[in-house]
C-alpha cells in the first residue's frame, strides 16, 4: 500500500511559517528551515517581552510618580503610603500621566494627602 502523506496539510503550515518570516533577512525568510527556527526564537522573545512590557512600564511610572512627588518635598513611598491613608483610589499609570501632563492636578492630589 502507498504511503499517505497530508501534502495539503504541511504545505499550508510551512507557507503560514514562511508568511510570519516575512521582513526577515537573509535565508530567514525563505530556506524553511531556518525560518521555522527563526520564527520559533520570535515568538518565544514575544512572549516574554509581553511580560516585560509590564515591568517596564511600571517602573517607568514610579519613576514619574516619584518626580512629580519630590517637587512638593515627599519621597514616592511616603505619598504612596499617604494615598492608601487618605483612600485615594488612583493607579500609578494615572498619578504618572497627571504628574507629568497635568501638574496642577497632581499638585491637589499632594495637597490633599498631605
Amino acid at each position: 500500500m502507498p504511503r499517505s502523506v497530508n501534502h495539503v496539510a504541511s504545505k499550508a503550515r510551512r507557507k503560514r511559517v514562511l508568511k510570519m518570516a516575512k521582513g526577515y533577512f537573509g535565508r530567514r525568510k525563505n530556506v524553511w528551515t531556518v525560518a521555522k527556527n527563526a520564527v520559533e526564537k520570535g515568538l518565544v522573545y514575544a512572549y516574554r517581552d509581553r511580560k516585560a512590557k509590564k515591568r517596564e512600564f511600571r517602573a517607568l511610572w514610579i519613576q514619574r510618580i516619584n518626580a512629580g512627588a519630590r517637587e512638593y518635598g515627599m519621597s514616592y513611598s511616603q505619598f504612596m503610603g499617604k494615598l492608601k491613608a487618605a483612600n485615594v483610589e488612583l493607579n500609578r499609570k494615572v498619578l504618572a500621566d497627571l504628574a507629568m501632563n497635568n501638574p496642577e492636578a497632581f499638585k491637589a492630589i499632594v495637597e490633599k494627602v498631605k
